[in-house]
């Protein structure tokens, strides 16, 4: 299919997008962009959250791991219905109980101004690296498989999907994308189902002839059961606790559309029908995964991990329809958490971190200005990063993406863990200490733990690199960390603060 057809339909979605943003950014002002003014239908958050949970590195990495790993992914998504329910019913209740707007406000009304600027900062600097190298996935396939061909260099195409971007967020904020996340979900999920009948059919397979395909080359393994590998599947559900308690639960971009629901009880609601509905969407792209690579199979196609699914679905393998709503639905994956993310930062940068709801004495107008400002220079971070990550030019971008949380969501987890579920009190300004140690102490842990990928990552050679994979056999002996990461990287934090805490004066 013409690749000026194709990028025509991206153009064609984005000029939908913009016409919801003018619709519903009406009016708009700054406690629209922040939290939408607290006034989200639940059930519409509920929705779009899936589109800003799954992203394109759902959309076509974890289709991906089924041809290395089967089904073992799903382990994850079962820790993920576990961390959902402690969002719901410890980390909700506290945020609607104080009336945040950010929810690292609750860091500084337990502990003070320093630990509440640390964790903001500790956000900022997650989500920026999470987001963008989740948009460059979906961008490196439109430029892969659409734009080299039409002569377009890829640092353009990314100022070109940043700047759609900013243009239908710059004004509404949390307002508009609760109802645009809503569209690009129904979007993704219709492109997942559609690609998945059209594979089937391809290969003439029922649904129980396809299980009875994958079941037979063993790509419905769901529980890996050996305890040294990265995926056991006691350190899959217990990390995948954790990265939704930590990547939603104390993540600025997913909580404000949360507490932007007017009551408690909604906003519980929502979290919870967002975990079923993940529960199954997974469920879809894994089986998905395994169809792609049964056709691969089938027609000497090899292509495998992020390539698959685009190549297949872009190169005359299916109809032009078919390539049409891939493309749609890898947008539709884009956006959500592209936006999102763009938008909590703006928001978290000017309430957290510049203190704007509290300065008084700014007009209206003058903090507007202030959180566009903000907001395009965000825009210029992300341009920067998603061409640091072309360099890096990882092919699994989920591995990446993993990595990154375990080493800074690690003090979040810490600092809200410490205010939960203790009662001392630390001394402020050294918390910020605490925090830059943890996750040097995991970064080196993980170095020696996973020695041969940093060697390859950093094309280290010679004495260095026996060294490190000496040292890695003589502490680990063959046991290989995986998302667990992060929860020794919160408990090292956890330690760090109660070793700079005293008890808390008796009242």
């Amino acid at each position: 299919m013409s690749p000026i057809v194709l990028f025509s339909f991206v153009i064609g979605y984005f000029l939908l997008l913009l016409a919801v943003a003018w619709y519903t950014s009406k009016n708009a002002n700054n406690d629209s962009f922040f939290i939408g003014n607290k006034n989200s239908n639940w059930m519409l958050v509920a929705f779009g959250m899936v589109g800003t949970s799954l992203s394109g590195v759902t959309f076509v990495s974890v289709p991906g791991t089924v041809g290395s790993a089967g089904f073992q992914y799903f382990q994850v998504v079962i820790g993920y219905c576990i961390g959902y329910l402690a969002v719901a019913y410890i980390l909700l209740p506290l945020y609607y109980k104080m009336n945040l707007t950010s929810i690292y406000n609750y860091l500084e009304h337990r502990f003070g101004n320093y630990s509440y600027k640390t964790g903001a900062l500790f956000f900022i600097l997650s989500r920026t690296l999470g987001a963008t190298a989740r948009l460059y996935l979906v961008i490196n396939i439109l430029q892969l498989f659409i734009l080299d061909s039409m002569g377009v260099s890829f640092w353009v195409t990314t100022l070109i999907i940043l700047a759609l971007i900013v243009l239908y967020t710059f004004e509404g904020g949390v307002k508009t994308i609760v109802y645009t996340d809503t569209l690009q979900t129904t979007c993704m999920l219709l492109g997942l189902l559609v690609c998945i009948v059209a594979i089937m059919s391809k290969m003439d397979l029922s649904l129980s002839n396809s299980i009875h395909a994958l079941s037979d080359k063993g790509m419905l393994q769901i529980f890996n059961t050996d305890i040294h590998s990265s995926g056991f599947f006691l350190k899959q559900i217990i990390g995948g606790a954790f990265i939704t308690i930590t990547m939603t639960g104390l993540d600025q971009e997913m909580m404000q559309k949360n507490i932007s629901v007017r009551t408690l009880k909604d906003s519980q609601k929502n979290v919870l029908t967002l975990s079923v509905i993940l529960f199954f969407v997974n469920l879809l792209f894994l089986f998905m995964g395994g169809l792609l690579y049964l056709y691969a199979g089938q027609n000497g196609i090899t292509s495998k991990g992020d390539d698959l699914f685009p190549f297949i679905a872009l190169n005359s393998h299916f109809s032009v329809a078919v390539a049409v709503i891939f493309i749609i639905g890898l947008i539709s994956a884009l956006f959500p958490s592209a936006d999102g993310a763009l938008t909590a930062l703006t928001s978290s940068f000017c309430i957290d971190i510049l203190g704007l709801k509290k300065k008084t004495q700014f007009t209206e107008q003058q903090k507007k200005r202030t959180r566009l400002t903000v907001h395009f220079t965000f825009t210029i971070i992300f341009f920067l990063c998603v061409l640091a990550f072309k360099w890096i030019n990882d092919k699994s971008i989920i591995d990446v993406i993993l990595k990154v949380a375990g080493y800074t969501y690690g003090p979040l987890l810490g600092l809200f863990a410490f205010g939960i579920f203790s009662k001392r009190k630390i001394n402020d300004k050294l918390s910020v200490v605490v925090c830059l140690i943890a996750p040097v102490l995991v970064i080196g842990i993980d170095i020696i733990n996973n020695s041969e990928w940093f060697i390859h990552k950093l094309n280290i050679t010679g004495s260095i690199a026996n060294s490190l994979q000496n040292l890695s056999q003589q502490i680990f002996n063959g046991f290989r960390i995986g998302i667990e990461l992060l929860i020794i990287n919160g408990l090292f934090t956890f330690i760090g603060l109660y070793i700079i805490s005293k008890p808390a004066p008796k009242s």
